[in-house]
C-alpha cells in the first residue's frame, strides 16, 4: 500500500523482501502538479541539498591530485611534470569507470542507501593518502594510492541519477545543473584549501589537506542516513543498460558531454601543472600556482545551475550550441596567448573555457531527460500508457546519465593526456589547445546537425 507524503515528513515504507533497509517512497509524482506542490517540493529539496553535499566532497576527493602534486617537489620526490600529469591522469579515468557501476547502484540499493555508502568509501583514498605521502615513498605507490581516489567521481553519476527521479521535467535542468554545480564545487574547494595549507604550514604538511576532509566525509555519511529517502520508481527495468545502449542518443549525448564535462574537469586536474610549465618564471612555486587554479573550476561550478535554467526556458540544444561556438573561440585565444607568452590573455582564455564548459554542463544534461520525455509524449499520442511512458522515459534518461556521466569523464583523461603528450613533444601546450580546437567545432557541427536542424523533431529539447 501506497505511503502517504508531507513535506515536513519522511514517507516511509515497511522493509519488504528483496530490497534493503531504510526508507522507503512507494508513491511519488513529481508531474502532478497537486502533489508536487503539496508534498513532492519539501521532499525534493531535502533529498538534493544532502545530494549536494555528498557530491561535493566526492568532487574535492576525486581532484584531490591536483592538489597533491603541487606538494611534490621534483628534487625531493623525484617526479618530472610527465610523472605528474600521470597522477591526476589515473583518478580520472578510475573516476570514469565507476560512473556505470554507480549509476545503477541507486536503482538496486536505493538513492539514499548508497549515497552513504559511496561517501563513506571516500575515507579509503584519502586514509590511504595520508599514510603513504611522505619523501621516499616509490612512484607506483603514489599511482595506485592516487588512483583510489577515483572513486569520488562515482558519486556524480549515482547523485545525479537519484536527483532525476525526484523532479519533474520542467525543473529537471535547474535541479540537475544546482546538484552538478554544487558538486563541482567540490574541485576548487579543495583547491583553495591547498592554498591555504601551502600559505600557513607550508609545502611539506600535505596531510593537513587530509585531515581537514576526514570529518566531511564522515557527515556526508550520516547526513545522508539521517535525512535521505529511497524512490521505489527509480528501480530500472533490467535490460535498461542495454536498451539505452542501443540508442543512437546515447552516444550523440556523451559525445557532446565529453566537450563540456571533459573539459571542465580535465582542466580542472591540469591547470596547476599547465601554469607551472607553460609560465615557469611566473608560477616558480607551487603557492604561486595555487593562488589562480581555485578560479577556473569555481566560475565553472557557479555557472553550471545557470546552464540549466537557460536550458529549461530556451532549450538545451540551443544553449548546448551556443556554448561550443563560443569554447573553439576561447581555446583560440587561450593558443594565441601561449605563442605570445602572453600570460593575462592565457588566463582569461583558459578561464572563460572553465566557465563555459560550465555552462555547457548544465545545458547538455537538461537534454538527456528532455530526448526521452519527447519519445514519451509521442508514445502517449501514439496511444500508450501515461504512467508507464513517463516511467520508461525515467528509467532510460537515468542510464544514460550514467553512460553519459562515464564517457564525458573519460573527456578528462584525454585533456589531461593530451597535455602531457604536447608538454613532453614541445615544451607548450599548443597542439593540445588546436587539438581542442577542432573538437569543439566538431561538437558544433554535431549539435546542429542532430538537435537543431530544422524540421528536426527534437529541435526543442
Amino acid at each position: 500500500m501506497a505511503s502517504s507524503v508531507t513535506e515536513t515528513t519522511a514517507p516511509t515504507t515497511p522493509h519488504q523482501p528483496g530490497r534493503l533497509g531504510g526508507r522507503w517512497i512507494d508513491d511519488w509524482r513529481p508531474e502532478d502538479p497537486d502533489f508536487w506542490e503539496s508534498t513532492g517540493k519539501g521532499v525534493a529539496r531535502r533529498n538534493l541539498f544532502f545530494s549536494v553535499f555528498s557530491e561535493h566532497i566526492g568532487f574535492s576527493i576525486w581532484s584531490l591530485w591536483s592538489v597533491m602534486v603541487l606538494f611534490l617537489p621534483e628534487p625531493v620526490f623525484g617526479i618530472d611534470p610527465a610523472g605528474k600529469f600521470l597522477l591526476t591522469t589515473l583518478p580520472t579515468a578510475l573516476g570514469a569507470f565507476v560512473r556505470l557501476p554507480y549509476t545503477f547502484a541507486v536503482a538496486k540499493f536505493g538513492g539514499r542507501n548508497w549515497t552513504i555508502f559511496s561517501a563513506a568509501l571516500l575515507l579509503v583514498p584519502t586514509i590511504a593518502t595520508a599514510i603513504v605521502l611522505e619523501p621516499g615513498v616509490s612512484f607506483g605507490t603514489l599511482l595506485f594510492v592516487s588512483c583510489l581516489a577515483g572513486v569520488g567521481g562515482g558519486n556524480f553519476a549515482s547523485s545525479m541519477t537519484n536527483i532525476n527521479a525526484f523532479y519533474p521535467t520542467r525543473l529537471k535542468g535547474w535541479a540537475l545543473g544546482l546538484n552538478a554545480g554544487g558538486g563541482n564545487l567540490g574541485v576548487p574547494v579543495i583547491q583553495l584549501v591547498g592554498l591555504l595549507v601551502l600559505a600557513t604550514a607550508g609545502a611539506d604538511s600535505p596531510r593537513v589537506v587530509l585531515y581537514v576532509y576526514l570529518p566531511f566525509i564522515v557527515l556526508a555519511a550520516v547526513g545522508a542516513a539521517l535525512v535521505m529517502d529511497n524512490l521505489t520508481s527509480a528501480r530500472n527495468q533490467p535490460r535498461a543498460m542495454r536498451e539505452v545502449a542501443r540508442e543512437p542518443h546515447t552516444w550523440i549525448m556523451s559525445f557532446l558531454y565529453i566537450g563540456t564535462f571533459g573539459s571542465f574537469i580535465g582542466f580542472g586536474f591540469a591547470f596547476g601543472q599547465v601554469l607551472q610549465n607553460q609560465f615557469h618564471d611566473d608560477f616558480a612555486t607551487p603557492l604561486a600556482a595555487a593562488q589562480l587554479t581555485w578560479l577556473g573550476p569555481l566560475l565553472g561550478s557557479l555557472i553550471r545551475p545557470l546552464g540549466g535554467s537557460l536550458a529549461d526556458r530556451f532549450g538545451g540544444a540551443r544553449i548546448t550550441f551556443c556554448t561550443f561556438i563560443a569554447m573553439a573561440a576561447g581555446a583560440t585565444v587561450v593558443l594565441m596567448a601561449s605563442k605570445q607568452q602572453s600570460l593575462p590573455l592565457f588566463l582569461v582564455g583558459f578561464v572563460a573555457l572553465f566557465v563555459l564548459s560550465g555552462l555547457g554542463n548544465g545545458s547538455t544534461y537538461k537534454m538527456i531527460p528532455a530526448i526521452f520525455r519527447a519519445k514519451a509524449m509521442d508514445a502517449v499520442a501514439a496511444g500508450g500508457d501515461t504512467v508507464a511512458a513517463d516511467r520508461l522515459a525515467l528509467r532510460r534518461s537515468g542510464a544514460l546519465i550514467g553512460i553519459a556521466g562515464a564517457v564525458g569523464a573519460f573527456g578528462g583523461v584525454l585533456v589531461n593526456l593530451a597535455f602531457r603528450q604536447s608538454f613532453l613533444e614541445t615544451k607548450t601546450g599548443d597542439s593540445a589547445y588546436l587539438a581542442f580546437i577542432a573538437f569543439y567545432a566538431v561538437c558544433v557541427v554535431v549539435t546542429w546537425a542532430v538537435y537543431l536542424r530544422p524540421g528536426n523533431r527534437l529541435a526543442g529539447v
